[in-house]
């Protein structure tokens, strides 16, 4: 049975806001969080994803409370990322309200975190969120075998970790998803990584969230026939350029089965 593809709107919070930049930066004043997961959720989201881009520990509380009442009114599934470094962390944002919890940068820097979180909460809570970009001649590191690498810092700094390799090990460590950005595509609405998305679903065995680069209804097909089994946008739903009822039928009528 081919599962339906999901539809995620991403909600990029700083300090309670929603906001959005091109490439993290020059970022605008987007909305109220938990009033845009409310129109969302009644457009027919599948889920939602909150990504916390400051994350800074004395910022986390407004998180937690934003969590909360978004979990009061909206009944689709709920994942929150940004500045999760410990299980206790995932424990608080689970308590508040959240169904899933990415993490990034602190699997990065410890991957024993990914089985830490999969085997006291399950592996069906944790997204490990891939920030990736292709090898640039210019980098510090040499090209990965795959020709991408992991980036962190909002894209802004190469890794020298070969991004394919990363997400494969990450699934067999205990991720339940992986959420692939494209941080060269991120926010230019130039359509999304299908090179990226093949060559990471050719390895991993979990679900893959393909995100970075949507601009129109036509960009979202060519990610699922690339490999994604669900696509998540950003700018062009918060300012209304595209709507999810919009998304889903593009990729009805292009054989994908949607909910």
């Amino acid at each position: 049975m081919t599962l339906a593809v999901r539809v995620i709107p991403c909600l990029d919070v700083d300090g309670g806001r929603v906001v959005k930049g091109v490439n993290f930066q020059n970022l605008r004043d987007a909305g109220d969080p938990v009033e845009m997961a409310g129109v969302y959720d009644a457009e027919g989201a599948d889920e939602l994803t909150f990504l916390d881009i400051t994350a800074s520990s004395g910022d986390r509380e407004t998180t937690y409370e934003m969590v909360r009442r978004t979990a009061e009114q909206v009944f689709i599934p709920l994942t929150v990322g940004g500045g999760v470094r410990t299980p206790e962390d995932v424990d608080r944002l689970l308590r508040a309200g959240a169904d899933k919890v990415g993490v990034n940068t602190a699997a990065i820097a410890r991957p024993e975190l990914i089985r830490e979180i999969a085997e006291r909460f399950g592996r069906q809570v944790l997204v490990l969120s891939v920030d990736a970009r292709r090898c640039r001649e210019d980098s510090e590191h040499p090209p990965t075998s795959s020709g991408f690498e992991v980036t962190t810092h909002g894209g802004r700094r190469g890794t020298g970790i070969d991004a394919v390799e990363w997400a494969e090990r990450a699934g067999e460590l205990g991720a339940g998803e992986i959420l692939l950005n494209s941080m060269d595509a991120d926010g230019t609405r130039a359509g999304y990584d299908t090179g990226m998305i093949a060559a990471v679903r050719a390895r991993v065995g979990v679900p893959v969230i393909a995100s970075g680069g949507a601009g129109s209804p036509s960009d979202f097909p060519p990610a699922v026939e690339a490999g994604a089994d669900a696509v998540l946008a950003a700018s062009v739903f918060h300012f209304g350029d595209l709507r999810i009822g919009e998304v889903k039928e593009t990729l009805r009528a292009a054989g994908h089965p949607v909910r």
